[in-house]
């Protein structure tokens, strides 16, 4: 063989044996744990769109580093999955050779009984009058559920080696084939699985998962183009809110009916008290309440008497009073020019307060419940870029609109519900009230009941693994002339104990089962010079 070949051959072996080594696995596996980080610090689009968006607008600098490192996408990017897939070869390398060495272990037998017992760890010893044989009926009896082996000497010294838990290296092997099976549930929920985000109004209205568009938000895995959904409807009635006298929630009640299978055909809905971490599991999907709010709703009359009325819901701010901001934008009706109808556009923003605190006229909230709703709003005529064909969000208005001049302040007021403002053309706006939202989100994942099953053998594995030891034990009887009683014998009993892996806490074990054997033999005075307990010179 030519020496480059050689030299790649062995480059690739000790490369395999590397990786294939549980140093590796555990390094691959703290890195795991360690790339994850970023994806729980710091908004993914796949969840949080928004979050991506408020976090450039706080860390404009940083933030399109982050995009070209792909920290806004962590468990879809290109490192992630490579630390990912050399976790899979690392471990599946690593545990098929010791399946393979378990199963020799199963299949052979516990080692011969030392020469030199009183060199072990656990040592006790004592002379009897029970003859060999007696002693070794004794001592299978005890260490009945032990694998044995029993060998005899020419001298007629019979002995028994024993070995116990073997259990402990199939937990281990149990809760490391469980973290594959985990690590690959979790793959194949990211491939099959799907989640969307929708907010639905509190009064009733209805969200069927009958295509993506019904979505605000969809993440499809990997193989899903998003046309396959299982059909199922859900209508929310009504939205409660328990708080407690200091504005902490103390609960969410989502009063939720859905339909799904046989249902849809026949009309039939059911009832669901939907609550945070109590999700609703219908059609193999999973519904979560994620978020709420408020949306405020404004009714504009222009000079001609046409009406239109909006509700949109607004953002809230702070969490703790449920301050919120929010844009609600009105086409103008009756105007078939489209330049006249854009340059006619309103648009309400401002902030919305549940239970109304003023500084001046500056308007905050003291109370996240609705006690006493008010709105500081601002009204802006002109050109929304509605028509542009750039998105933008529904929380505020296109700024940049307002920067050409293209859209303009016409008005600002304060309003409680049922007070309007009147615009220099006539126009006016009304506060007419508010109504509740709740944020939806559909998860589907198959591979769900796998992860499940796989986290339980993990914790029964290391349970396992953690509670068994691995010991060994001897017991040897070795015929002693009796020297007070010429053409007698008496029998000398050694067991002695060793742990295979940590032999902390075994000392107790092995004290209580010298104990048991010695006792069931008719323990007697020790002879003078015999060594009993612990080996001198070692650790008991």
């Amino acid at each position: 063989m030519p020496d480059f070949l050689r030299s790649a051959l062995a480059f690739l072996r000790n490369t395999w044996r590397g990786l294939t080594s549980m140093r590796t696995a555990l390094v691959l596996l703290f890195l795991l744990a360690l790339a994850s980080l970023p994806g729980a610090l710091i908004p993914q689009r796949s969840l949080s769109p928004t979050g991506v968006e408020d976090y450039y607008r706080q860390h404009p600098t940083l933030a399109p580093i982050l995009e070209k490192l792909g920290v806004f996408e962590v468990f879809s990017s290109v490192w992630f999955a490579s630390i990912y897939v050399l976790l899979f070869i690392s471990l599946i390398g690593c545990l098929l050779p010791r399946c393979l060495e378990y199963y020799r272990q199963l299949r052979g037998r516990p080692v011969r009984t030392p020469r030199n017992l009183s060199r072990m760890p656990h040592y006790e010893d004592t002379t009897v009058d029970t003859s060999v044989d007696e002693v070794m009926t004794a001592a299978r009896k005890r260490l009945r559920g032990w694998r044995k082996v029993e060998q005899e000497e020419a001298d007629g010294t019979k002995s028994i080696s024993a070995e116990r838990g073997y259990l402990r290296e199939a937990g281990n092997l149990v809760f490391h084939f469980a973290l594959v099976g985990l690590l690959i549930g979790v793959a194949g929920g990211k491939l099959y699985g799907y989640e969307g985000q929708v907010i639905v109004m509190a009064d009733g209205s209805e969200f069927c998962n009958s295509g993506t568009y019904n979505y605000d938000s969809f993440n499809p895995g990997l193989t899903r183009d998003g046309t396959d959904l299982t059909p199922f409807c859900v209508r929310v009635n009504d939205l409660k809110v328990d708080y407690l006298n200091t504005g902490q929630v103390e609960n969410y009640h989502v009063d939720l009916q859905y339909q799904s299978g046989e249902d849809l055909e026949n009309g039939t809905w059911r009832s669901h008290d939907l609550q945070v971490n109590h999700p609703l599991r219908t059609a193999g999907d999973r519904v979560y309440l994620t978020g709420n709010g408020y949306a405020p709703q404004f009714t504009v009359t222009w000079p001609d008497g046409q009406q239109r009325t909006g509700e949109v819901q607004w953002q809230p701010n702070d969490l703790a009073t449920m301050l919120s901001q929010g844009a609600t934008k009105f086409d103008p009706p009756g105007i078939e020019d489209p330049v006249q109808r854009r340059e006619n556009q309103i648009a309400v923003t401002g902030l919305f307060a549940p239970t109304a605190a003023y500084d001046g006229a500056i308007l905050s909230s003291r109370f996240p419940d609705l006690v006493d709703p008010a709105v500081a709003v601002d009204v802006l005529r002109g050109d929304l870029g509605l028509d542009s064909g750039r998105g933008q969000s529904i929380f505020g208005v296109d700024q940049k609109m307002v920067e050409q001049g293209r859209l303009n302040r016409v008005a600002r007021e304060n309003l409680s519900v049922g007070e309007e403002i009147r615009l220099d053309d006539g126009t006016t706006v009304r506060f007419d009230g508010v109504e509740r939202w709740v944020n939806l989100q559909v998860s589907h994942d198959p591979f769900q009941p796998f992860v499940l099953g796989f986290a339980i053998a993990m914790i029964f594995g290391i349970g396992t693994s953690l509670m068994i030891k691995r010991r060994r034990v001897w017991v040897r009887a070795v015929p002693r002339p009796d020297p007070d009683d010429a053409g007698s014998t008496r029998t000398l009993v050694e067991v002695g104990g060793l742990a295979r892996t940590d032999h902390a806490g075994y000392g107790e074990e092995f004290t209580v089962l010298a104990a048991d054997l010695l006792a069931m033999v008719g323990e007697q005075k020790p002879t003078p010079g015999a060594v009993t307990g612990p080996a001198r010179g070692r650790k008991s």
